[in-house]
């Protein structure tokens, strides 16, 4: 299994805001500086978040993102289901352009079907909250990062 770097990104995002104080308000720069990655894909990542209502957007002067809802209420399975674009492990899950001349009769997959749904049932055993229990630590590191040159 693989998730895509809009999914990762999505999760980091979130983390971020997690290890916050909270309601405190965030910032796509902070965010991205934090991190070392784009500010453009964050952009993205952060607009689908606020329209799923994981995340709350502020805007204005002193405007920012964070956390619609509290941590433990932040289902890591939901997320993923809800960033990822498709779960096309194999051609042949994608009934719409499988070309695969085995698929009728290959075993192959039903075991990747098989590993994908005890791949999601294993997030969806997770919150927000599981996955920053060590906020201080991580704020410690978001802060460390080395500055990059513009």
């Amino acid at each position: 299994m693989r998730l895509t770097l809009y999914t990762d990104y999505s999760l980091r995002v979130l983390i971020y805001l997690a290890a916050k104080r909270q309601g405190e308000l965030s910032t796509i720069k902070e965010i991205a500086e934090a991190y070392q990655i784009s500010k453009n894909h964050l952009m993205k990542v952060i607009h689908e978040l606020g329209k799923l209502g994981i995340i709350e957007t502020i805007r204005g002067r002193n405007g920012g993102i964070r956390l619609a809802k509290p941590p433990e209420e932040i289902n890591i399975g939901k997320v993923v289901r809800q960033t990822e674009d498709d779960f096309h492990l194999v051609e042949c899950f994608n009934l719409d352009t499988n070309k695969c001349v085995i698929a009728p009769e290959c075993g192959l997959r039903h075991v990747l079907f098989q590993a994908l749904q005890a791949y999601l049932k294993v997030l969806d055993q997770y919150t927000l909250k599981d996955l920053t229990g060590n906020r201080d630590m991580l704020r410690s590191l978001f802060l460390n990062q080395p500055e990059e040159d513009s």
